[in-house]
């Protein structure tokens, strides 16, 4: 069943409070949500993503809509190195 987006960003701040010092991360689905829904989890404290066009079997955005979508929100991604 999929889940309410509101009941999902509230999850992901439930994670961001509970679990301060981890990486929050949206992966699977995230192609099924609209760029509202991903900021509201990226400002309800998401604060990684997985990238590319194929999670093992699961689709995904693709590179060029995640910068798209990062650059909209005003966020740089993180390197290899951080």
């Amino acid at each position: 069943a999929k889940i309410d987006d509101i009941e999902f960003v509230r999850t992901v701040a439930v994670a961001r409070i509970t679990m301060p010092m981890s990486m929050v991360r949206l992966s699977a689905g995230r192609e099924s949500m609209s760029e509202a829904t991903q900021a509201l989890c990226f400002m309800a404290g998401a604060n990684s993503i997985f990238t590319g066009d194929k999670l093992l079997t699961t689709g995904n955005a693709g590179d060029d809509k995640d910068a798209a979508l990062l650059a909209k929100l005003g966020l740089v991604p993180m390197t290899g190195e951080e």
